[in-house]
């Protein structure tokens, strides 16, 4: 019990507080740890939502189908826990607090600072996957650099390659790469073939308008020749052509003589090289003096002889054109450039190996050798006595490149052929 004394003041000091009603925030407030954990939640479900995200573009670089479902199905996962975090607040309708415990603001902001790293984990991957693409694209680079250069510097110490003049290596032209191998000479001894019978087309047409016989031209040419068809003594006019324009050949500079001549591998193979790409009459047109130049001039008169042309032409005037160092651009005189380009060729390729390709010719009534010739006509028929089929005409000479043997084309006499 108290006094009466101390009851009165007790009274007084009551009565002198005043009586203030109790705000909303304090009835909410009565459980913050809850308010807070929302809170934090919230903040962690959108980092680890911008980590999925991160996580679904790495997956596209490169493309894997199945990176690509996981972080997808981790995607909606956060999407769906945010839906549910909203519809829980929108419930309950939280009043936002004044005060929140110190811990619980520090635990979300690690979590948020781990989800952030783990973000930068991600894009450090793909940088990393990225780095190493470049790396192998370097390296490969850099092999096809080196592998190059070293096929440069081999062609430069083998074939030192010089223009055929000097106004060529001004003007820049290009050369291909090309090896030097049995399987070039083999193309090109082909190219030369080719070359011949397509030259032997307009030389007989050119006969056959100018009325000649051609039964008694070609009876000229070879006079011991039994041919199976009439149509097979186009090969009498190849064998002209092919005698003619592989005379000399055995000899380093074709029978062509000049001063400026230069022996040597690598500039046999360099003029190869330079010739193989360009236009014969351009070629004689920016240096008609030239090695090849005097070439077409001598065996075009070797190949055409004046009879020929004057019944060709009617006069001399191309001859003599040629005779005089010119190279006169009608039809019928590039048609021969064509073939005197591919014979030149075929020569400087030859002396380009070491040693030396060596050609040789096959006599009129030589045996036939399936080792050393080749027949130009399929499906021949055998003789029944068993005696071997003798040569008519040579089409094509062979030629002996290192151990092997490329055949001569030849034409056999005296031969049927199975219809």
């Amino acid at each position: 019990m108290l006094p009466t004394g101390a009851k009165e003041t007790q009274l007084r000091e009551n009565n002198s507080q005043k009586v203030h009603p109790q705000p909303m925030e304090e009835a909410m407030n009565q459980n913050p740890e809850a308010v807070e954990t929302l809170v934090s939640k919230i903040f962690t479900n959108i980092s680890t939502l911008k980590s999925a995200y991160i996580q679904l573009q790495a997956a596209h670089t490169p493309y894997d189908p199945d990176k690509i479902h996981t972080a997808d199905k981790l995607v909606i996962s956060e999407l769906k826990n945010l839906s549910e975090l909203k519809h829980f607040y929108r419930e309950n309708n939280p009043k936002p607090v004044c005060v929140s415990p110190q811990d619980s603001r520090l635990a979300a902001e690690i979590q948020e600072q781990q989800s952030l790293l783990k973000t930068y984990e991600v894009m450090v991957k793909k940088f990393q996957s990225e780095i190493q693409n470049k790396d192998s694209e370097i390296h490969q680079l850099e092999k096809q650099i080196e592998e190059a250069s070293q096929k440069r510097a081999k062609l430069e110490k083998n074939l030192k390659l010089r223009g055929l003049s000097t106004k060529e290596s001004e003007d820049g032209n290009g050369f291909f790469p090309v090896d030097l191998t049995p399987d070039l000479f083999t193309s090109s001894v082909e190219a030369a073939a080719k070359a011949i019978h397509d030259f032997s087309k307009p030389l007989i047409n050119m006969m056959k308008a100018a009325g000649w016989d051609l039964d008694a031209a070609a009876n000229s040419i070879e006079p011991n020749v039994v041919y199976a068809k009439r149509a097979h003594k186009k090969y009498a006019f190849e064998s002209y052509i092919c005698q003619r324009m592989f005379g000399g050949f055995e000899q380093e500079s074709f029978s062509v003589q000049s001063d400026n001549i230069t022996v040597n591998k690598e500039s046999f193979f360099h003029q190869f090289l330079a010739l193989r790409e360009i236009d014969p009459l351009d070629m004689l047109g920016q240096n008609p003096d030239s090695v090849f130049g005097k070439f077409c001039s001598s065996k075009y008169l070797a190949v055409v002889h004046p009879k020929m042309e004057a019944s060709f032409f009617g006069n001399l005037d191309q001859r003599n054109y040629v005779m005089g160092g010119g190279h006169p651009r009608t039809p019928f005189y590039q048609a021969f450039l064509k073939l005197a380009k591919s014979i030149w060729l075929l020569h400087k390729l030859a002396y380009s190996f070491e040693p030396n390709v060596k050609v040789f010719q096959v006599k009129g009534g030589s045996e036939f050798s399936d080792v050393y010739m080749e027949s130009v006509v399929n499906n021949l028929i055998m003789n029944e006595n068993d005696e071997k089929p003798k040569v008519g005409l040579m089409v094509m000479p062979g030629f002996w490149i290192g151990g092997s043997v490329i055949q001569s084309k030849v034409y056999l006499t005296g031969m049927k052929v199975a219809e």
